[in-house]
């Protein structure tokens, strides 16, 4: 577990990373994510533009970045996409 010393709290520990290393990618291919909350290790997200739209692109999407979450803030346990 990440020492209380660490800049900032969860959510916005996951904000950084979900702008520095989720979106620019996401932003290529039309998408956008926006992070809506983070509690008790569940990141709450919405997926913008061409990412909403297909459901298998939405699991592959949300894998890849609970991946990416989880291997730079071990606090987070999984991801959910909300409408």
């Amino acid at each position: 577990m990440p020492m209380s010393g660490e800049t900032g709290n969860l959510k916005d520990r996951v904000d950084r990373v979900v702008k520095e290393q989720v979106c620019p990618a996401l932003q290529m291919d039309g998408g956008d994510i926006e992070v809506l909350d983070v509690n008790d290790g569940i990141v709450r997200v919405r997926l913008h533009g061409s990412c909403s739209g297909c459901p298998s692109t939405i699991v592959a999407l949300l894998m890849g970045i609970e991946h990416e979450l989880r291997q730079r803030i071990p606090e987070i346990e999984y991801l959910e996409a909300v409408p």
